[in-house]
């Protein structure tokens, strides 16, 4: 009875801990993004990068979102990745993502 208490508490914390992720969406101006090669390679390499939950582009206007775990990253060392492979990404705004209901 104990063993059963004991793991039904351990599932409960954990799931308190999955739920409580600080997640945000940042918004980046990527100028140099021109196609849709250049689509891949920022969406192919960034989705690596520690913490990133999703990433969106919009070709049209330019415009990479990324959605991250605040706890594990920060947009600066996003915007870093973005560097690494040679596109400058500009912070438009980061928002904390609202919950899904």
């Amino acid at each position: 009875m104990k063993r059963i208490i004991f793991t039904l508490v351990v599932a409960l914390i954990s799931t308190a801990t999955v739920l409580a992720k600080d997640l945000r969406v940042a918004v980046f101006k990527v100028t140099k993004m021109h196609c849709e090669n250049c689509e891949k390679k920022i969406t192919n390499n960034n989705r690596f990068e520690k913490g990133v939950k999703d990433i969106t582009t919009d070709l049209e206007t330019k415009v990479v979102t990324v959605t991250y775990d605040a706890d594990k990253n920060t947009v600066a060392n996003i915007q870093a990745g973005f560097k690494k492979i040679n596109y400058e990404a500009e912070l438009v705004k980061e928002s904390k993502k609202e919950e899904e209901k």
